[in-house]
């Protein structure tokens, strides 16, 4: 089945796939960023949908944000290679090492780890949310010339409390979430 938009989560407890509109389909990518890149490529070397949209929960790193946000940039948190090259920098690479999806306003970190401390980097980097997907994502989508958007559910305030916030507060977006699809998305794709 070619949908006009794919809607990439990686858990099915974060959004329900029998809630999707017609032309919209739901695939679950799993945790993290090589699931998520296996994933990503294996949909979008069979198919080319007008939209990826990547949902999913995320801990705030800027304590202003909270609820429903949409990611305008995505990183690599946890690429730390150095000396070979800057922490978030792929070394011995031309790809980007930054990704935009032209919406939103929020800078979002990916990396393969639960943020549970502080870390004064990602303050630096202006990053707003943490995540262990969207890099991935936003890789594989710039690598086929398709199109991508990114809306995080705040989850937890990424420090010691985040697990247990995490598992709270996993299923709270939804309704968010698609009341954005619906209204802002579809309408003008």
């Amino acid at each position: 089945m070619t949908a006009k938009i794919l809607i990439l989560t990686a858990l099915e407890s974060e959004l329900a796939q029998s809630r999707a509109p017609d032309g919209v389909r739901v695939i679950y990518t799993g945790v993290g960023k090589v699931n998520t890149a296996i994933v990503t490529t294996q949909i979008l070397s069979g198919e080319k949908p007008s939209l990826v949209v990547n949902y999913g929960t995320a801990g705030k790193i800027d304590t202003s944000l909270h609820g429903l946000v949409e990611i305008s940039h995505v990183i690599q948190r946890d690429m730390m290679t150095m000396p070979l090259a800057p922490r978030g920098t792929t070394p011995l690479s031309d790809g980007p090492q930054i990704f935009s999806s032209g919406a939103g306003s929020v800078v979002c970190g990916t990396g393969d780890s639960f943020v549970t401390a502080a870390d004064p980097w990602l303050g630096e980097n202006n990053v707003g949310v943490v995540d262990m997907e969207l890099f991935a994502i936003a890789s594989v989508c710039h690598r086929y010339g398709v199109r991508w958007r990114s809306f995080k559910f705040i989850t937890d305030d990424a420090n010691e409390s985040a697990p247990d916030h995490w598992t709270e507060n996993v299923a709270n977006g939804e309704d968010l979430f698609w009341n954005v699809l619906t209204r802002e998305i579809l309408q003008t794709t």
